[in-house]
């Protein structure tokens, strides 16, 4: 080879040298889109590193595919990527996205599971936001085994259709796409039990209420209350009532017992022998009738010092109270007109 030939193909390895340098260079200082554009990407447990990079690319985030697995690779980052959703944007440099996906950094749900929710309500919202599916989740919170493994007494779980209704506490929780239904319930009924401390369970005993019952309690107060002021006065007159073996009247308890409800109660449906239909039956219904909050707990635990029995809607979302039947017939009278019922014993 000539001295010529020699220059030109230093040249040429040069000019190679240089265009890569040029594209690594680009690779790693050039985001990928100016306009910035958030996208969330789902990586499935196994997905390989060549599988999440040719993803990544074809959603923007990086620019080269090739490159992000030699990045990945040189820097040891190669079996680190971890599965979940994750939220990047089209501006990030490319070892910003490799930190994410290796340090596990998903991206969290603000999920909130409204006081008075039932576990069907729970689990097809969960449903909705594609984190679990309603019929897995349901059916994990009717296991015997989890229920008895979550540490709940036997008592609050050996009744006919036995669930963990009332025990998902209702609160504002981080859940990932990723997590599965035994781990969400796991931390919704982790939570309840904070709630629910030791000074409670006793506050229970002194009453001679089970945990079961305190809950059941509770989750019919939140279903009859829409003022968190009134639940004490809810309360009273529902723990009126058990002392005297006067039956509740409570119509949240006969829905509830109401295979597809359709939201119009009928005077047969509270005639219909059924476990949770507290006219025909005294006494609490067999397991709560939703997942209460804090304040219909605190209620049910700390009912008001009154000798009311009886309540009715005054229709702007408050009740009026009385100890006696006349009271309450005439209270009827004036906010139902006649024919709207609300606990008229």
């Amino acid at each position: 080879m000539n001295l010529l030939s020699k220059y030109k193909a230093i040249l040429v390895a040069l000019g190679l040298f240089f265009v890569c340098l040029f594209s690594l260079y680009w690779f790693l200082f050039s985001p990928p889109s100016d306009p910035l554009m958030r996208k969330s990407i789902m990586i499935k447990k196994g997905s390989s590193l060549k599988k999440v990079s040719t993803m990544l690319k074809q959603e923007g985030i990086i620019r080269d595919a090739t490159l992000f697995i030699r990045m990945a690779t040189f820097l040891g980052k190669k079996k680190e990527v971890k599965a979940g959703e994750y939220e990047f944007h089209t501006r990030m440099h490319p070892w910003e996205v490799l930190n994410i996906l290796a340090k596990g950094q998903v991206k969290p749900r603000l999920v909130t599971i409204a006081e008075g929710f039932t576990l069907s309500q729970i689990a097809q919202l969960l449903d909705d936001l594609e984190i679990v599916e309603k019929r897995a989740f349901l059916e994990k919170t009717s296991s015997p085994a989890l229920i008895i493994s979550l540490g709940l007494p036997y008592s609050a779980t050996s009744q006919p259709g036995a669930s963990l209704e009332g025990y998902l506490f209702p609160n504002t929780y981080h859940l990932l796409r990723e997590m599965n239904s035994e781990e969400i319930i796991q931390m919704m009924v982790q939570q309840f039990k904070k709630v629910f401390n030791h000074d409670w369970i006793r506050r229970g005993s002194q009453l001679g209420m089970s945990l079961r019952e305190v809950v059941t309690l509770a989750s019919i107060i939140e279903k009859e209350a829409s003022l968190a002021e009134e639940k004490p006065l809810i309360s009273a007159v529902f723990h009126n009532r058990l002392k005297k073996k006067i039956p509740l009247q409570s119509d949240p308890t006969v829905i509830y017992g109401i295979k597809n409800f359709n939201g119009n109660l009928t005077r047969a449906d509270l005639q219909r022998a059924s476990p949770y239909n507290t006219y025909l039956n005294n006494g609490l219904p067999p397991t709560p009738i939703c997942n209460p909050g804090k304040d219909s707990l605190l209620a049910a635990l700390h009912p008001s010092l009154v000798s009311y029995l009886y309540f009715v809607s005054k229709n702007d979302g408050s009740h009026h109270f009385s100890s006696s039947m006349e009271e309450h017939n005439q209270a009827v009278w004036k906010y139902q007109k006649r024919g709207f019922r609300k606990l008229s014993k």
